[in-house]
């Protein structure tokens, strides 16, 4: 498991799962000889796209950021489908680091989609149920209102079986709301009605998790958005925003989804890369992307 040092923080990357989606939805209208000298493609014009919750280990406490794609939740169709290479082996990842998912404080949901909310919830025989059991979750009023009232579009992605188990545990906000020092959920909008990113700050620096306004490294461009967002300018809009801010700022970003690069940092012109953490797991797609 991958590992960064934010000052106090401590980050883990958990094995949360790999999907492997068209890239041309992945990268919405950008031309696929622009996105693939940034993203690598394979044969089958798939992306490899890690799904991999990130643990915050701040002042005694356990954060966790999305939950991964689970274990024995999806069909043999829908793993096809989602080019789902590996399911979740979460509370493995955690048994490593010698914790449970009993030891879980906090869940900070970016948004609920089944590619970051199906690790809510587990099998126990016949029975689901909380797969972390004390934490509270917390995600946009709007996500979770939508999530339990999908519209024609968005009920393919928010599943009943994601939420139900664990309605008791959410707590839901609007705008942003500051959870503990130096983290802040914000709400977005733009790839879901709900979507919400992640600040983190530290002795005067910041760490930026974009969710899927910004799922990889090469989704930078404001421009470049997915298919897959419900409110594509939206997503244009804030990411125009915040990275404008970011750059001027040097802050520093960190993925979920991103299958080659952890963290992030751009020159104040987004052309040249800073400093970066690259994800060690061994990638089906290898990176070789065109200069």
């Amino acid at each position: 498991m991958d590992q960064l040092q934010f000052h106090n923080m401590q980050l883990t990357w958990l094995n949360g799962g790999v999907t492997s989606l068209d890239g041309g939805a992945m990268f919405g209208v950008v031309p696929k000889p622009l996105w693939s000298r940034k993203y690598p493609v394979n044969e089958k014009n798939q992306v490899e796209l890690a799904c991999e919750p990130i643990l915050i280990q701040f002042e005694g406490k356990n954060y966790l950021i999305d939950s991964g794609v689970g274990f024995n939740k999806l069909t043999e169709k829908q793993l096809r489908n989602y080019g789902v290479t590996e399911e979740s082996t979460v509370l493995e990842s955690l048994q490593e680091l010698g914790l449970k998912a009993a030891d879980i404080d906090v869940v900070l949901m970016t948004h609920m989609h089944f590619d970051h909310a199906s690790g809510l919830t587990h099998w126990e025989g016949e029975t689901l149920v909380s797969t972390f059991p004390n934490a509270k979750i917390y995600t946009t009023e709007v996500e979770w209102n939508e999530m339990r009232n999908p519209n024609i579009r968005s009920k393919n992605t928010y599943w009943k079986e994601n939420w139900e188990p664990i309605q008791h545990q959410v707590e839901t906000f609007s705008g942003s709301i500051t959870i503990t020092s130096g983290i802040e959920l914000i709400h977005t909008g733009g790839h879901s009605d709900g979507h919400a990113i992640i600040k983190l700050t530290q002795n005067g620096e910041t760490m930026l998790h974009m969710a899927d306004i910004m799922a990889t490294h090469a989704h930078q461009n404001p421009l470049w958005v997915m298919a897959y967002d419900d409110y594509p300018m939206t997503s244009v809009f804030a990411k125009e925003k915040i990275m404008k801010e970011a750059l001027a700022n040097s802050y520093k970003f960190i993925f979920y989804h991103d299958a080659y690069y952890r963290m992030i940092q751009w020159t104040p012109d987004g052309k040249e890369v800073l400093s970066s953490l690259k994800r060690t797991k061994e990638t089906k797609i290898p990176y070789e992307v065109k200069a």
